[in-house]
């Protein structure tokens, strides 16, 4: 066996191959992942363009097994560990390559294609220098080959479109000087352990020696090894006095981020969390020789320890204010503020800033981020923002002062901080509820709540409030002949819905979501006034609930929001050159899968703009991403659709086609490939409604609270034929007879998840295969949920799955939403109740056998959903 450090273009050069083993399981890395590597490929970039040294990043190890050397003397190698990350590169590597063919410079597209991708001088499959697994193989060749399906369905297709996608937004800033970084930092500073056997040896006996050597040091373990190693007199005292207990007030966890934040309050703003040790070794180096130096670093430390425990636990903050808005923050979620939030308590406790002043500074920095989470940026870059931020401050001046000028230079880019004009923008139109986290929509709603000073405060502790949509998600048809009224020239209800629903203005806090469901508006006036916050009252007070209603409560929220959360100062911030949401456009446009459509109107609900404006936009802007998958809501080709640039021509149709989109005889693209808003913000890593995930955790009798089951009976004989009743409650009782149960969702439209449990190799594990909705009347197949669990997080299986719902009479799912949620209607169970119930019954098989299945808390099955 040979181990050698190397790098990526190192490794793979010259004429040889990778192969994975046909056994091995698929590619599996997600958005995650993805954006995990993609944030270490920028953050050395940016090192390198601002002169700093070129340092690398760890990638770690593959495992290579030499196989034979084929004719023409190319060698062949067997990926026996690694694989996921020499896809991931070689998928990165493919997208850089098409991103230099769409600038016109062929030339370095061609010098990546044969010196890292392909042995130009082989045929059929020696021609690829990395060789996937089978399952993986196809989705993979077409990207390197430029197929119209490259980019399609599954993970392959996914990191494709994904480094397509940043790249394309990083060109647009950056240019050839931006690209030139890219490629250089992918090829050269990612560094590998290559790991080589020789002829003969046991490389599944090397793979387990690497994989399982056993609970490896921390950082915080080395750090503490190397500090008492040099004190030999004083040790034991140390120990005992000061690291012992901080040891134990903070945890492992909690002490390997106090290591880390103790260098980023000094001033190292590039430190990262996996190199502490390196880092904090190399600033103690000078100390070593000098036992009192070093006893007090580790005493320092544990005076901060204290500090970063009244962030990490405000109740521990005796200062009221400061106190209230570190809870505010807490509650926000995330560590971004920990550098700012420690190094204002530095100066607190240590008499440089007053708690008031400090209190200030960190509710700039919460207004910073609440801001941008309602303009819609990114969160990338806000990280670098608050790690540089104690380095910035200075010694001298007002801390809230200099936090708010600080923020304020940020006028343009991933940085910004939004102003008055754009939050208000933001607020009457974007879809609010697809932007961060659920905690984090739920925070804001809590603060306007609050801000009307109601004289009996909400006790948010024991409420179990909830985010209510008024205009339901999934509106019963009344609603949409409300929405007929009001839809502008060539506006559908549905779209009209598309762009109202998410928006903050149709959205407040309950706890009667189920009870408010998709009811008419006259039926919620009831309960929201009976409620004891302000804002559902005020919604009660209103006569009807449409268009100009929730734009009238829009700009309500806005004018509180840009009180209770103060923008940048005027004259050093100014807008966007460019509005967020066409960089969400494009951003959106290169996630689109080959294989879909997705319309006007899906565009303009998800970045929330007109479909008129996106219709203008596409026309106006060149360079965009596949704009002739962009149809109108009937799925033709718009009538003035024309080629914006010159990397596309030909009849969009055909282009369509060739992609897998059928289309019917008028002219028409199947609606099943159709990618809704909903579809659209699941593909850019917005997180999915929270309505959509059951919560197999709970142990109840009923899941989903008292009189769930009876609510989604009610809801079923309300809204579909006696027929459709019988076969969906046929199904339920297949499925609890076959050892499942079923969970019940808490939104408006109380929809029924049937639910399987089983053991698998790690413990108890629980899945789900389609979520049925009674009022709108569908049966949605959770994919997107599926791919994160196994067994199927192994496409092939899930994929299985997809093709033995298409053949039931009555489904059609497209392949090419093999990562999303489709659906099929409700009536299939009734007219092919006995073919879905053999779809369902080959699900419980693959989750758990039938002598393995558990129904929740071990009891028996019941009879009857």
């Amino acid at each position: 066996m040979h181990a050698q450090e190397t790098t990526f273009s190192k490794l793979v050069q010259g004429e040889q191959q990778f192969q994975v083993p046909l056994y091995q399981r698929t590619y599996s890395w997600q958005r995650e992942e993805l954006r995990q590597l993609w944030a270490d490929v920028l953050e050395t970039v940016e090192d390198r363009q601002q002169g700093g040294a070129a340092g690398g990043h760890f990638l770690g190890s593959v495992v290579l097994a030499p196989e034979r050397v084929a004719a023409g003397g190319m060698r062949r190698w067997l990926v026996v560990d690694g694989q996921q990350r020499m896809t991931t590169l070689m998928l990165a590597f493919t997208a850089l390559r098409d991103q230099f063919r769409g600038r016109g410079e062929e030339r370095r597209a061609a010098k990546i294609n044969d010196l890292l991708l392909v042995n130009a001088y082989q045929d059929g499959l020696d021609r690829y220098r990395l060789l996937p697994t089978q399952a993986d193989r196809e989705a993979f060749t077409a990207c390197l080959d430029t197929l119209p399906k490259a980019g399609g369905a599954g993970n392959v297709g996914a990191a494709y479109r994904f480094f397509g996608a940043v790249l394309a937004d990083g060109a647009e800033s950056g240019g050839a000087v931006w690209l030139d970084a890219v490629e250089s930092v992918l090829g050269g500073c990612l560094s590998i352990v290559a790991i080589t056997a020789a002829e003969g040896d046991n490389v599944y006996r090397i793979f387990e020696s690497i994989n399982n050597t056993g609970v490896g040091l921390s950082q915080s373990d080395l750090l503490r090894n190397y500090l008492f190693m040099y004190l030999p007199a004083k040790g034991e005292e140390v120990h005992r006095k000061w690291w012992l207990p901080m040891q134990e007030l903070l945890g492992p966890d909690n002490l390997e981020l106090l290591v880390w934040l103790d260098l980023v309050v000094a001033g190292n703003s590039r430190a990262r969390q996996g190199d502490i040790y390196r880092d904090q070794k190399k600033r103690l180096e000078p100390l070593v020789d000098d036992e009192e130096a070093l006893a007090g670093e580790i005493v320092r430390l544990a005076v901060r320890a204290e500090r970063l425990m009244r962030v990490v636990e405000p109740a521990r903050e005796p200062h009221p204010r400061m106190r209230t808005v570190l809870e505010r923050l807490a509650r926000w979620g995330g560590q971004v503020h920990y550098p700012l939030a420690l190094h204002l308590l530095d100066l607190m406790d240590e008499g440089r800033a007053t708690a008031e002043d400090a209190a200030a500074a960190l509710a700039y920095a919460e207004s910073y981020m609440v801001r941008r989470l309602l303009a819609g940026l990114s969160t990338t870059g806000s990280n670098r923002v608050f790690m540089e931020l104690p380095r910035e401050l200075g010694e001298d001046g007002s801390p809230a002062e200099a936090v708010r000028r600080l923020l304020s230079r940020h006028r343009t880019g991933p940085r910004a901080w939004p102003g008055d004009d754009t939050v208000r923008e933001a607020i009457r139109t974007r879809p609010f509820y697809k932007s961060g986290r659920a905690g984090q929509r739920f925070q804001i709603l809590r603060r306007l709540e609050e801000s009307y000073g109601s004289s009996e405060p909400v006790d948010y502790a024991l409420a179990n409030l909830t985010v209510e949509h008024v205009l339901p998600q999934r509106p019963a048809q009344q609603w949409f002949d409300l929405l007929a009224e009001e839809a502008g020239d060539g506006e559908s209800p549905e779209e009209l819905h598309g762009l109202l629903v998410h928006t903050l203005g149709n959205l407040t806090l309950t706890g009667e979501n189920a009870k408010l469901s998709n009811h008419p508006f006259r039926r919620k006036q009831e309960l929201l006034d009976a409620s004891a916050l302000r804002m559902n009252q005020r919604i009660a007070a209103e006569e009807r609930w449409g268009r100009a209603e929730i734009a009238a409560r829009a700009e309500e929220l806005a004018d509180r929001a840009v009180r209770l959360w103060p923008g940048p100062l005027e004259g050093i911030a100014r807008a966007d050159d460019e509005w967020a949401g066409w960089r969400e456009l494009r951003d959106i446009l290169s996630a689109v899968p080959a294989g879909t459509w997705t319309s006007y109107g899906d565009l303009a609900a998800a970045i929330g703009t007109s479909a008129v404006a996106v219709g203008n936009h596409l026309a106006a802007r060149t360079g965009l991403h596949c704009p002739y998958r962009v149809l109108t809501a009937g799925g033709r080709i718009a009538g003035g659709f024309r080629w914006g640039d010159d990397r596309y021509s030909g009849d969009p149709v055909k282009i369509l086609e060739a992609e897998g989109v059928p289309f019917d005889g008028n002219g028409r693209a199947s609606r099943a490939h159709r990618l809704t808003a909903a579809d659209l913000a699941v593909l850019v890593g917005r997180e999915a409604s929270e309505e959509s995930v059951p919560v197999p955790a709970a142990r109840s009798a009923e899941q989903g609270g008292p009189g769930a089951a009876a609510r989604f009976q009610a809801l079923l004989r309300d809204h579909q034929p006696p027929e459709v009743v019988e076969g969906v409650l046929a199904v339920l009782r297949s499925w609890e007879e076959s050892g499942g149960h079923h969970v019940y969702g808490k939104g408006n439209e109380t929809s029924c998840f049937p639910m399987v449990e089983g053991r698998g190799p790690h413990g108890p594990r629980a899945l789900w295969p389609v979520a049925l909705y009674p009022v709108s009347g569908t049966v949605e197949v959770v994919f997107q949920h599926l791919k994160r669990r196994p067994p199927f997080d192994d496409e092939p299986t899930r994929r299985a799955l997809l093709e033995r719902f298409n053949a039931v009479e009555g489904v059609d799912l497209a392949e090419a939403k093999l990562d999303l949620r489709p659906s099929f209607p409700l009536e299939v169970l009734a007219g092919q109740g006995e073919a879905v119930r053999a779809v369902l019954e080959w699900f419980l098989h693959q989750v758990a056998p039938a002598g393995a299945r558990r129904p929740p808390g071990g009891a028996t099955a019941r009879s009857g959903p």
